[in-house]
């Protein structure tokens, strides 16, 4: 068997690592776009200074001195407007920072981009990396157009801007959304382990419950939830489900101990009659008789016991077959009620019987129907009383027949009529009897086509109607006139 904690690591696995592997997608293309924005918006800063007033300005100074180009690169840094977010040098034809914006001397010899720019066709170039100093940088470097003598030109004009304040920046947002995408992990995973905790408890719970019910401990149960949903239902269901299982084993167990009884009677009969017909010898003949007699009595009442508890087994199993032929239904219950009659007056009890003199045709097994009449007439005799009263009414319609048993017995309470046609329940346990005639006699009108209804009134008395279809009759076909007379003529 799996175990329980298999719930949460299938929700781990399906789950959680799923949304983890989202957020970390999340992160990265969030992070990859706020670097490239940023970058991207610094690259179009550096590119919004390529203009033509850099060349224009510079050609005042080309061919000149280089204490000339010095004071000309000197000026043009000194009129730079945005000195506070980039930094500018202008480098001569020997590849030395003459002038930048910050005012210092330049020493830096790491500059990928002036390099580039000189020998590219473009005149220019981008770069971002590293100086000397460990700073990092975004740098575009500018050529100047070469003189008429020259065929290139080394001098060029440097932009840089440093990453530093941009990198924090960036390393900010990425952490802000790291946490984020943490926060809403942790979340989720809290939430979630709540929830399956919430599910994996009842669920073992419920396995323990399953296990002792597995083991004949049909008194547990599962205390209420607090929760009103599927979970809590089915612990509702599997309570009442152990209620109903233990239920129906004391019914079970009391059944077996009425058939054992009920068994044992006539055994003990047979048994004692037996043993006294043994000892008194055949000179006895008064004797010899009577033990036969009743040996013989006590047999039959055993073999319809048997009968009665196989014929419960084949319903049960789904093993019943009926032998069907066409029958008359009222007949086999004159028949039964012929039977059944003088026992009653035996007892002390009064039968009526009103039935129609109609045919009551079906197709159906006879002995069967007769069992049904038989078990529904017992019944009424053995919940009755002495100077007590049994009603027998049959009606019959077109489509079928209707057949009511009522007595003036004990009745049956409200809450065993729901009851007094399942298996092994017996609502009176003082009346002999194994408590499966009703269930029977149910079954057999059932697999019929017809119901068999309980009304019961406890210290009234309790009316069984049996409903059968019945064969419908045929309508005679009517010869007209015309027909007639060419059935004459034919003949």
């Amino acid at each position: 068997m799996k175990k329980v904690s298999g719930i949460t690591k299938r929700w781990v696995l399906n789950t959680l690592c799923v949304i983890i592997a989202v957020m970390a997608v999340i992160a990265t293309l969030s992070s990859a776009f706020i670097y490239s924005y940023y970058y991207d918006s610094v690259s179009r800063t550096l590119e919004s200074h390529t203009n033509e007033v850099v060349s224009t300005f510079f050609n005042l100074y080309s061919g000149s001195s280089e204490e000339l180009f010095e004071t000309g690169a000197r000026e043009f840094v000194e009129n730079f407007d945005d000195k506070e977010t980039i930094e500018v040098w202008v480098i001569n034809k020997n590849g030395k920072v003459v002038a930048s914006s910050s005012g210092f001397d330049i020493t830096e010899t790491n500059m990928p981009d002036y390099k580039e720019a000189c020998s590219s066709n473009k005149g220019k170039a981008i770069w971002t990396g590293k100086m000397s100093s460990g700073e990092k940088v975004m740098a575009m470097s500018i050529a100047l157009p070469p003189t008429a003598d020259e065929t290139s030109s080394n001098t060029a004009v440097r932009y840089i801007i440093s990453l530093k304040d941009i990198d924090t920046q960036i390393y900010m947002i990425i952490s802000v959304i790291i946490f984020v995408c943490l926060l809403s992990i942790s979340l989720v995973a809290l939430s979630g382990s709540f929830f399956i905790r919430s599910i994996v408890r009842p669920v073992n719970k419920l396995n323990e419950m399953a296990k002792q019910i597995a083991a004949g401990n049909f008194n547990t149960h599962i205390d209420r939830l607090t929760y009103n949903d599927e979970i809590g239902e089915l612990c509702e269901t599997i309570n009442y489900m152990s209620q109903e299982i233990s239920q129906t084993d004391k019914i079970k167990n009391d059944f077996i101990s009425t058939v054992s009884h009920e068994l044992r009677t006539p055994l003990t009969a047979i048994n004692g009659w037996g043993e006294t017909i043994l000892q008194s010898g055949a000179s006895d003949t008064e004797v010899l008789n009577k033990g036969v007699k009743i040996i013989v009595s006590e047999s039959k009442r055993l073999t319809e016991m048997v009968e009665e508890l196989l014929d419960f087994s084949r319903i049960q199993s789904g093993r019943m077959t009926l032998q069907i032929e066409k029958i008359d239904v009222l007949a086999e219950l004159d028949e039964t009620v012929f039977v059944f009659r003088e026992r009653a007056q035996r007892e002390g009890i009064e039968v009526v019987y009103n039935a129609t003199d109609a045919i009551a045709p079906m197709n159906g097994d006879p002995n069967r129907i007769k069992q049904v009449f038989a078990n529904v007439l017992d019944n009424a005799i053995k919940y009755n009383k002495q100077g007590g009263k049994i009603v027998i009414i049959a009606e019959v319609t077109t489509e079928q027949v209707r057949i009511i048993i009522g007595d003036s017995g004990c009745g049956i309470s409200p809450e065993d009529l729901p009851k007094v046609k399942e298996k092994f329940y017996k609502a009176n346990v003082s009346v002999r009897g194994s408590g499966i005639g009703l269930a029977v006699a149910d079954e057999v009108v059932k697999l019929h086509g017809g119901e068999l209804i309980i009304d019961s009134v406890l210290n009234v008395g309790t009316t069984i109607t049996i409903l059968l279809p019945i064969i419908p009759p045929e309508i005679p076909t009517m010869v007209l006139p015309d027909e007639r007379s060419e059935e004459n003529n034919e003949q």
